[in-house]
C-alpha cells in the first residue's frame, strides 16, 4: 500500500466512548449495536446515546424505553 491509498475500513463492530454531544472512536468499525434492540447502527446514522450508561440507541423510542427501565421519564403509548 502506498501513501495515497486509504486503509480499508473495518466492517466489524466499533468500540465507542460516548461524551456530551459527541463520541470518540476507541476501536474502528462500521457500526455499534443498540443496547435495547441489539440491531446494528451504522456510525454515520448514530444519533442517540447515553453518556452515563455508555450505550447507543437506534431510535428515540429505544432511548426512552431504556430511560423508563431505569426510572427516568414517563412511558408513552
Amino acid at each position: 500500500m502506498n501513501r495515497f491509498e486509504r486503509r480499508p475500513i473495518d466492517a466489524g463492530e466499533a468500540k465507542i466512548e460516548f461524551v456530551d454531544g459527541e463520541y470518540r472512536i476507541i476501536r474502528p468499525g462500521a457500526f455499534v449495536r443498540c443496547a435495547v434492540t441489539g440491531e446494528p447502527i451504522p456510525l454515520e446514522e448514530l444519533r442517540y446515546w447515553s453518556v452515563d450508561r455508555q450505550e447507543a440507541y437506534s431510535s428515540p423510542a429505544a432511548s426512552m424505553k431504556r430511560e423508563c427501565e431505569h426510572g427516568y421519564g414517563t412511558p408513552h403509548g
